[in-house]
């Protein structure tokens, strides 16, 4: 194993805070939340709500519980929810959605991006004897799975719009909605607008050893209170996480495209092999997902062989590979990963 700090392009959550951070966090005045008796709380969700254009937002310890908690608010067990294929919320919330929701999810699409029309065709009727009910229409933006890629603003408005006059609600899963905005130039506010309810992360991409939000109507939020405290979320003196997130949002969003240009050095370097097949068309933000041809080694000896080299990345699939750009890895050390990556992947194999 190389003995150096490795270049750790796994997750853009495994940064560390800074010591300016840190020192935020020391320094921040706190409270107890269950009484809404934390300013830096309170602060930090008033803040999220302006940002996305909600009447209200709600902190909670983790994407993922943003997430099951915005499902509990907006379904019934037995519902059906309509998500882009592979969406974080069926490959990467342990079987979260059924167990804690009870509600099953209907893939459409491809690439992490589906169309008004795929929309339509998916949708079950609410008063049918044996379909479950469409309920809820999730978008995932970005796509994790797909590479970071984009959503289209204009097809979201679409497919929230249609969904409105059909009575199904909207969740928007912006876990790296920053990334959307740095990528697309389209603000905020603007991204957030069609959906009825909003989940943002602060340690993605952002730098934040934790928190995201839920952000939506002032009645929406109050009911997802309840599901938070339901499911454990509801917390103390958070106001040391909240502090991160308002250091974060203050310091660390306007340095995005820099991660978005290391993710487009290392997908550019990694083309050049002809053992490597990656789309450059879909690495649009901060993260690339790239496949291995049959006459190279398989993502696991792969990941195996980088990690002895000191560049840690993350299998995804037999042969599917992902790497993930962020604040705490410069351009010189991507350029250096993808250099490994581009070697090991050309090796000579037995």
């Amino acid at each position: 194993m190389n003995t150096a700090t490795p270049i750790d392009l796994r997750s853009d959550t495994v940064t560390r805070p800074s010591p300016q951070m840190r020192a935020a966090i020391a320094a921040a005045p706190v409270g107890d939340d269950q009484y809404g008796d934390d300013p830096t709380v309170n602060a930090l969700q008033e803040r999220v709500a302006a940002l996305l254009g909600k009447e209200a937002a709600l902190w909670l310890p983790s994407g993922t519980m943003a997430n099951q908690v915005a499902l509990r608010t907006l379904t019934r067990p037995g519902d059906d929810v309509i998500v882009s294929r592979e969406a974080h919320a069926v490959w990467h919330e342990a079987g979260g959605s059924a167990a804690n929701a009870g509600v099953q999810l209907t893939e459409i699409g491809a690439q992490g991006v589906f169309s008004e029309e795929q929309f339509i065709a998916s949708i079950k009727p609410r008063d049918h004897p044996i379909y479950p009910a469409t309920t809820l229409v999730e978008i995932e933006n970005t796509h994790n799975r797909s590479g970071g890629v984009v959503f289209p603003h204009d097809e979201t408005m679409r497919i929230c719009a249609r969904a409105r006059q059909l009575a199904i609600a909207s969740f928007l899963d912006g876990a790296r909605l920053w990334n959307v905005a740095a990528a697309s130039g389209v603000p905020l506010i603007e991204l957030a607008a069609p959906f009825d309810l909003v989940a943002v992360s602060l340690s993605k991409g952002l730098g934040a050893p934790g928190g995201s939000l839920l952000a939506g109507s002032r009645d929406i939020v109050l009911r997802a209170i309840r599901h938070r405290r339901m499911m454990g979320g509801a917390m103390r003196q958070v106001g040391i996480f909240a502090a991160a997130g308002i250091f974060a949002l203050d310091n660390n969003m306007g340095r995005l495209v820099e991660d978005h240009a290391n993710a487009r050095l290392i997908a550019e370097r990694l083309a050049r092999s002809r053992r490597i097949v990656i789309d450059l068309a879909t690495v649009q933000t901060n993260i690339l997902v790239f496949q291995l041809s049959p006459d190279a080694s398989d993502a696991a000896t792969l990941v195996a062989e980088a990690r002895e080299r000191g560049v840690l990345i993350n299998a995804f699939g037999p042969r599917t590979v992902r790497a993930v750009t962020h604040l705490d890895v410069s351009r010189e050390q991507c350029a250096t990963a993808a250099d490994v990556l581009l070697e090991l992947a050309e090796a000579p194999r037995v």
